[in-house]
């Protein structure tokens, strides 16, 4: 019986595809690196805010003076939460257009054709948004410290605020994301831009609800933005309370569930129709 000859080179060994971890890890990398590569796409969702809250202070300062209106040291402190809640959801709109301009020039089906794991083509693109949210925050915050902007919560209250920041960056980029699997467009992912900010505006962030009435008052009652701004605002004004980690974190974490589930279930449904 011959032997069979073993060319040089070869291996009996399997080729090893990395892991679905490794292989979201890279992604994530990309999305980081492309917003950092392209500061045009993120800097407006950190000037237009800044600009807000200096108008802001600037136009309502003796506001705080009004009944129902929360005890803050300057108006500056109210106008914090909204600023970082205005960032977020302008800045993670970023990656999902990103994501539909993959899906327009194809970059997205050679993903797909890949050996690659389908959840971790999202959850890479999430990440750079979320990195992005908790680096807003952090951002709005340093920026205001010296021009008198107090922060009761003290670092815990700004750690919980990162992490919040970071949390409602996931959800609200997911819920972009959804859009831009189904549309495949970046120009309806970008049409959705007016929206959030009339959202922003028939919500408690440039005014307390308790000041609010008629329809105003009821439209922001029940507006979901009106609460993700108030938990950012408790950890400001009223200090590192369990109410305020609450509705910092923890509301954030709960929309995160649902609008992640939203892309991944839009996804499948893309990949079923092929």
């Amino acid at each position: 019986m011959s032997a069979v000859p073993v060319s040089a080179g070869t291996s009996s060994r399997p080729t090893l595809q990395p892991s679905n971890v490794a292989q979201t890890w890279e992604m994530s990398k990309r999305s980081v690196l492309a917003l950092w590569r392209q500061p045009s796409l993120v800097v407006p969702s950190l000037i237009f805010p800044l600009f807000f809250a200096a108008l802001g202070t600037a136009s309502f300062s003796r506001a705080t003076s009004l009944p129902g209106f929360p005890a803050v040291d300057s108006y500056l402190d109210f106008a914090l939460a909204g600023a970082v809640v205005q960032g977020i959801l302008f800045g993670s709109t970023v990656g999902a257009t990103a994501l539909a301009t993959d899906i327009e020039n194809g970059f997205f089906d050679r993903l797909l054709s890949s050996p690659s794991t389908r959840s971790g083509i999202i959850i890479g693109r999430m990440a750079g948004g979320m990195v992005f949210g908790g680096a807003q925050t952090l951002f709005f915050i340093v920026v205001l410290l010296p021009f008198g902007l107090t922060i009761r919560g003290g670092v815990l209250g700004v750690l919980a605020m990162a992490v919040g920041g970071t949390i409602l960056a996931l959800a609200v980029g997911a819920l972009m994301s959804a859009m831009a699997i189904k549309t495949g467009s970046s120009e309806a992912v970008q049409g959705a831009f007016p929206l959030l900010f009339i959202g922003l505006f028939f919500s408690s962030a440039f005014f307390p609800r308790e000041t609010m009435s008629g329809v105003y008052g009821n439209l922001a009652d029940v507006n979901p933005i009106s609460h993700l701004v108030e938990g950012f605002r408790d950890l400001t004004i009223d200090g590192l309370t369990g109410s305020a980690v609450v509705r910092a974190i923890l509301i954030p974490a709960g929309l995160a569930v649902l609008t992640v589930s939203l892309a991944l279930r839009t996804l499948r449904s893309r990949l079923g129709a092929r």
